[in-house]
This record gives structure tokens, C-alpha cells and sequence, in this order.
């Protein structure tokens, strides 16, 4: 979990052909789609790809303090054709990047996603667009909120957040 005054995380809806990204702002409590990459190469290549992207975010004055890895499974619970591929993704940003990555359940994100998009947006093209990342923001949140849910209130622990 985030701890306070851990908070920017990047979230991230890996895809056969395209992997959508998405970040927290700096408090840590909202996420928003960021932007969609088109898959190329083998999986080392995209987390070499990725490791890139989340060097740069960390470098920023904002930081970066996680990742957050959608981890797809059936809605049963088991395991999809990417568990394994999202799995090995996870253990090389680890290995690269030296920052926090958690795998957070993505069941029904996408789902999720073409609903908010679908509110907004009537034009289905514009939708399929913005979903990739719009998928990973809601992933994203998921987390985030779980995680707000563990931090003790102000005061709580006896120091001011």
C-alpha cells in the first residue's frame, strides 16, 4: 500500500495491441487517463519501453513513488491468456525501475471505462480511442481508493498529514 507522502502513482491496462496509462495527481487521491501506446515487440521490449516512461515520470518534480499493474483475471478469479505475461511485466518494471509495483485486480475495468466514456462521448471512435487509458484510470483508482482507505485520518496516529 501508499503510504502519506507516498502518493504519484502510474497505472497501467496492459493490452495484446495497446497498453493504456494513467496517473494519480500528486495528493494521491485521483487518477486521470494519461495516454495510449501501441504494443510493439516481445514483452521485454514493452517493459524496457515502460521502465523508460516511468524513469521520466519519476525524474519530474511530482515524482513517482508506484506503479500499478491492471492484473487481469476471469470473473471467476481465474487466470486469463495475459495473467502469466502481466505477471512477468510486473517482476522486470521491478527489476528496471526500482519502484514500487503492485498488481491490482482489473475485472470489469474496461467495462467500467466504456461506461464513463460512453456518459460523455457518443461517438463510439472517440470512445475506443480514450478507452485504453480511460481502462487503466479506473484500475488506477481502484487502487487508490482501497489504499486511502488504510491511511489513518489526520491526527490519528498522532502526527498531522
Amino acid at each position: 500500500m501508499l503510504y502519506a507522502g507516498i502518493v504519484r502513482a502510474l497505472g497501467i491496462d496492459f493490452g495484446r495491441r495497446r497498453i493504456g496509462l494513467a496517473l494519480s495527481d500528486p495528493t494521491g487521491l485521483l487518477a486521470r487517463p494519461w495516454k495510449t501506446i501501441e504494443r510493439r515487440g516481445q514483452l521485454h521490449a514493452v517493459a524496457d519501453e515502460l521502465a523508460r516512461a516511468i524513469a521520466g515520470l519519476r525524474d519530474e518534480a511530482d515524482g513517482l513513488d508506484a506503479v500499478v499493474v491492471g492484473l487481469p483475471r476471469r470473473l471467476n478469479g481465474e487466470p486469463t491468456e495475459l495473467t502469466r505475461s502481466v505477471e512477468m511485466l510486473a517482476d522486470r518494471l521491478r527489476a528496471l525501475t526500482g519502484v514500487v509495483v503492485v498488481l491490482q485486480d482489473e475485472r470489469l475495468s474496461s467495462r467500467e471505462a466504456e461506461s464513463l466514456l460512453a456518459r460523455r462521448e457518443k461517438d463510439w471512435r472517440r470512445r475506443k480511442a480514450a478507452l485504453d487509458a480511460t481502462a487503466a484510470a479506473v484500475i488506477l483508482q481502484d487502487y487508490l481508493d482501497s489504499a486511502d482507505a488504510t491511511r489513518p485520518a489526520a491526527g490519528e496516529d498522532g502526527h498531522q498529514s
